[in-house]
């Protein structure tokens, strides 16, 4: 079956609900989208984990950066995706492998594989080609 969005209720929801988020691909460079959301994310509140594997050691916002989403020992609410569409099976493979809620590829992103990898891992929290920003700017 094609992947639709939950509902806005639901996606609204997720945002209230949550309090850690990890952001996938998340640039250390200020001038980038994944770095702004992830700036904006603490600046509500919201506990960040920068997963980027090429700066995996270093710090991005003052959080450390890990490897991979397996590499955060704490609960993820929401798993921020801001790698392009063909790598979301990948990261939805890594996703069912925590014990994150919601999986979020960020606007522009979609992937059907990947929303069937995590329907058929019963993960059915699931949100793609939305922005974060424009979510939390509607609530």
């Amino acid at each position: 079956m094609v992947f639709q969005n939950p509902a806005q209720e639901v996606i609204n929801g997720y945002l209230k609900e949550a309090k850690t988020i990890a952001v996938v691909g998340l640039s250390n460079k200020p001038d980038r989208v994944s770095y702004e959301i992830a700036q904006l994310l603490q600046n509500k509140g919201y506990k960040i984990f920068p997963v980027n594997p090429v700066l995996a050691g270093q710090e991005i916002l003052g959080e450390p950066v890990v490897e991979k989403l397996t590499d955060i020992k704490e609960t993820i609410d929401i798993v921020d995706i801001f790698r392009r569409s063909e790598f979301l099976p990948e990261v939805a493979e890594e996703f069912i492998k925590t014990d994150a809620k919601v999986f979020w590829a960020q606007l522009g992103l979609f992937s059907q594989e990947a929303a069937d990898i995590l329907k058929s891992a019963g993960k059915n929290e699931v949100v793609m080609d939305r922005c974060v920003k424009i979510e939390l700017r509607n609530l």
